[in-house]
Formats: structure tokens, sequence, C-alpha cells
């Protein structure tokens, strides 16, 4: 089983992602990003380069200001929605990135208001929801 949250998990999935072609047409194909994922008091920076995402690195917090934005959740909140894909193939409708992000008070956040960099969570949705729906062919343990 792949541990919840650290970088052999992160780069397990990237190794999915970017092996699967079906993952390629979401966010209007070729993505560049640099995203940050807050996991309690864990931060993990990935970038997206083109139909692939290149690395998967483990953060301070200060240092989530290298990315364009950021996925903050509660590990619970994480755990809830990993699990949903696990158990659906892919993320239902409740359990969207979108949908979390639109629900309360939003998931999607940054730390230096550059809207053109905030707004590519937006923009490639659909690539980062591919991400974590790869998350589904794995065991995972939760920390």
């Amino acid at each position: 089983m792949t541990p919840f949250p650290s970088v052999e998990w992160f780069d397990t999935i990237r190794e999915i992602f970017n092996a699967e072609d079906s993952f390629r047409g979401g966010g209007g194909g070729t993505c560049n990003a640099s995203v940050g994922f807050k996991i309690g008091t864990r931060a993990f920076l990935t970038t997206f380069e083109g139909f692939e995402c290149s690395n998967a690195k483990e953060v301070n917090e200060a240092e989530l200001a290298q990315a364009d934005f950021y996925l903050d959740m509660s590990p619970l909140q994480w755990h809830e929605m990993l699990q949903n894909i696990k158990t659906h193939g892919h993320a239902d409708l409740h359990h969207t990135l979108n949908t979390l992000d639109l629900d309360g008070e939003g998931i999607s956040r940054s730390v230096h208001g550059d809207q053109y960099r905030e707004d590519l969570f937006f923009r490639y949705n659909q690539t980062f929801q591919y991400f974590f729906d790869a998350s589904a062919r794995i065991d995972t343990r939760f920390a």
C-alpha cells in the first residue's frame, strides 16, 4: 500500500497519469502549471508540463508560494475524496475538485494574488481531476 500523503504516493499517481492516454483530453489538452497541495501540516508541489506531471516534491508551507495555486483540505477531506475515487473509479459529482472548491470556502488558494496564475485551477481543472482519479488504480494507506 502506498502511504498518503507522501512523495511516493504522488510519484505513483504521476506514473499512472503520465502513461494513460485517456487522461490527455481534459483541460483543453496540454497543461502548464505549478500546483501545490496542502494536507494538514504537510505540503507538496507538482509541475504539470504538456500532457504530463513532471515532478512531485515535499515542500514547507512557505514554499507553496512557488505554486500558481494550491489546494488546501484537511486530511479528513483528502481521505474522503480519495476513498470516493477508489470506490467509484473516479470522483462522483460530490467529490470532484470543482465541487469541493465551490462548496463552502473553497479549496483553491494562492499566496501571491496573481489572478492569471490562480485561474489555472479553473482552466485545467479536468486535468487535475484526472490526476487524482488515477489514484483509483492503487491501494492507498492513509497516515
